[in-house]
């Protein structure tokens, strides 16, 4: 084993809320999917520098109107958040809540990586859950601001009724618009420590990550800032996430950073002791490079080309769906080679539409291209790209009444309907369609395009100018979609999807 070099953001692309375990010599990293199908992506690395997407801990949440996108009713911005990962007794648990079930929920599973996991919700909302195992007792530990400790059977199966159930730390109100949240709780060399984030009024008036410690699990804690960087990014600081140490015991820490449009992305960053405390960064600044002793590996994507060349209905983990699919609307083995997506319900709006699949977006620049073949349209279908977050743009192929398609980009018209930019009449059966995403120093632009034969490009409406936005809660992604506005029973076969980036 020699260094690599490691160099940060390890992804330029929203993977929020990062929790990080190391079990023998390999890494496992969960993060927020929120109202993606399947969710809670479990990701591997073997160097903290090359990570692969290896499973999801569900293919739903829950099955209701919302969660299926039906009568006008969604998830977005809800659904699973900031959830906490150990490893205790041979045994993978993870915990995390749902606004909008109100519901805290906890899997567990033998196998992280290939095995089912197991489910048991309690009722009630505990915010930013860290799970912390301690001498045969389990405790959850959340909240914003005043930070509660709730104790749970041993199995995890409830709330123990008898057990610890108390608030823990009232954390400071003066000059702090944000008060502490996004607990990551560890007991090391007898020792508790508490990771919080929280966002001052005062100094440089930043997200920063702040360590409470203490002997005594319900004892008096004392507390430090232990990071206050933003890299140089627009005031953005690095916060929020987990210590773990490697192998040879060397500790560092997963931290993100919001990046605006492109949602929040990682960092790794290397932990010194000092005197107790877990001080993140090289003298207080979080670095652009640095080696770290561990293996090689191979580098695997994050977004990926697909070509829908499969011999089950089985997408390639990169896939995930906005909120639940219907299985009985999408193929990729009706048509060898081709995505095929169905109309199922109708609708006028296309953060409505069911089955849009998508992928993250990275930066600084990408693109997204789709093949599509339109034959089996009907009167009222719409069937193209997305650049999907709240204030989204699209680009695709609409039919009208008599039979005529035109090529149209569309909009968030600012109340959450969809808008037409521009409409220009496409009489081709088969269209290709682009979206080129600028996320560079924010400029968070993207700019749309059809052609008919997949060489010469013609821009179509408005350069979009992206927006992160809290209602949705995610950074940009990209989304192939099909929906019906009068009658359903049409489709559209995708032939390709091809992404580059920028390096």
């Amino acid at each position: 084993m020699s260094n690599i070099t490691l160099t940060n953001p390890i992804f330029w692309s929203d993977v929020p809320d990062v929790d990080v375990i190391r079990v023998e010599n390999i890494f496992y990293m969960v993060s927020t999917s929120m109202h993606s199908m399947p969710g809670c992506p479990i990701m591997k690395s073997v160097n903290l520098r090359d990570w692969e997407t290896v499973s999801y801990v569900y293919d739903i949440l829950e099955e209701n109107p919302a969660h299926q996108l039906v009568g006008g009713k969604g998830i977005y911005g809800q659904g699973q958040w900031a959830t906490s990962l150990r490893y205790h007794n041979d045994t993978f648990y993870l915990c995390f809540s749902s606004n909008d079930m109100k519901q805290f929920y906890i899997y567990q599973t033998k196998d992280i990586e290939k095995g089912s996991w197991t489910r048991t919700v309690i009722d009630g909302i505990y915010h930013d859950p860290a799970l912390l195992f301690d001498e045969g007792r389990v405790f959850v530990i959340y909240g914003c601001g005043d930070i509660r400790i709730t104790e749970l059977h041993a199995d995890l199966s409830d709330v123990k009724k008898d057990g610890i159930d108390q608030i823990l730390l009232e954390t400071p109100r003066d000059n702090i618009g944000l008060r502490c949240e996004g607990c990551h709780a560890y007991k090391i060399d007898g020792v508790y420590y508490l990771l919080f984030i929280e966002w001052p009024t005062d100094g440089n008036a930043r997200r920063r990550q702040v360590c409470y410690r203490s002997t005594d699990l319900l004892g008096d804690y004392e507390r430090k800032v232990v990071l206050d960087d933003d890299m140089g990014y627009q005031n953005k600081g690095i916060a929020q996430g987990a210590i773990f140490d490697t192998p040879d015991h060397k500790w560092y820490a997963m931290l993100f950073q919001d990046h605006d449009a492109v949602g929040r992305i990682p960092y790794v960053l290397p932990v010194e002791w000092q005197e107790g405390w877990p001080m993140i960064g090289v003298n207080g600044e979080a670095p652009k490079h640095f080696e770290i002793n561990l293996p090689e590996d191979d580098s695997k994507p994050l977004v990926i080309s697909d070509d829908f060349e499969y011999e089950s209905e089985r997408l390639a983990l990169h896939w995930q769906w906005n909120h639940n699919p219907n299985h009985k609307l999408w193929s990729v083995t009706e048509r060898s080679g081709f995505l095929r997506l169905k109309t199922g319900h109708v609708t006028n709006n296309v953060l409505h539409a069911p089955n849009t699949l998508t992928q993250r977006t990275e930066g600084p620049k990408c693109s997204g291209t789709v093949s599509v073949d339109l034959n089996n349209m009907k009167n009222g279908d719409y069937a193209g790209l997305i650049a999907l977050q709240s204030n989204f743009g699209t680009v695709g192929i609409s039919q009208k009444e008599n039979g005529d398609r035109y090529v149209r980009m569309t909009t968030n018209n600012g109340e959450g309907q969809e808008q037409i930019v521009e409409e220009q009449a496409c009489p081709e059966q088969h269209v290709y369609l682009k979206i080129n995403f600028d996320f560079e120093d924010s400029v968070d632009q993207a700019q749309f395009y059809y052609s008919a034969d997949g060489n010469d490009w013609v821009q179509i409406g408005e350069t979009l100018q992206m927006k992160y936005t809290l209602d949705h809660f995610m950074g940009y992604r990209i989304g192939l979609f099909n929906y019906a506005t009068q009658e359903k029973g049409g489709f559209v076969d995708f032939d390709y999807f091809e992404y580059t980036k920028e390096d």
